[in-house]
């Protein structure tokens, strides 16, 4: 049983997704994926963690980074000065990325994006939206209180008081919900 999840029934998702060992809502794929592991190295020493990384956009593109101190302080806009500085020379000498693109390194805000597995254990108490990769009793997007990760599983406790265990390969996205607690303890620093 995870520490301060509530004892009780808990319906585990069996997955039955085609996922690939290691995809999900923890990695970044294609180019993104790339720069995401070109840059990791640099930012860590720097004392960043790399929360999420986004290539979008078509002719227009932007490469998003979203970054957090590794202290849990904080992040100023001179840490993403810092930062932009510090992945724009690394990208300048590698070039990953075709073509022209714009740069935005970030904070991850209050309502952040759950991204890796320690996410889901740091933020348990808070209320959390998932989307799946494929519909589990005909819906793909849940919302509860995060209850944390087990076995590889992120649970959540429904509406009603049911807990339900959602395989991490099988997330597309998953994201804190924005609400009163989770301002408090944003305030209290205690994120």
């Amino acid at each position: 049983m995870m520490e301060g999840a509530p004892e009780g029934p808990q319906r585990d998702v069996a997955d039955t997704s085609d996922a690939m060992p290691g995809s999900g809502v923890m990695t970044s794929s294609g180019r993104a994926g790339q720069v995401e592991a070109l840059i990791a190295e640099t930012l860590r020493d720097m004392g960043y963690g790399i929360v999420r990384v986004a290539l979008s956009g078509g002719n227009s593109q932007r490469l998003q980074v979203m970054i957090e101190r590794q202290d849990r302080s904080a992040l100023t806009v001179e840490d993403c000065a810092q930062a932009s500085r510090a992945i724009s020379a690394l990208l300048d000498v590698e070039d990953p990325i075709s073509g022209s693109y714009d740069l935005e390194v970030s904070s991850p805000g209050i309502d952040r994006p759950l991204t890796r597995p320690e996410d889901f254990a740091r933020f348990a108490g808070f209320e959390a939206k998932l989307e799946l990769a494929s519909s589990v009793e005909g819906q793909r997007r849940w919302r509860g209180t995060l209850l944390g990760l087990q076995n590889d599983q992120v649970v959540l406790r429904l509406e009603g008081g049911e807990e339900m265990a959602f395989p991490l390969a099988r997330l597309a996205k998953a994201k804190l919900v924005l609400s009163d607690e989770l301002i408090a303890a944003s305030e209290a620093g205690k994120l």
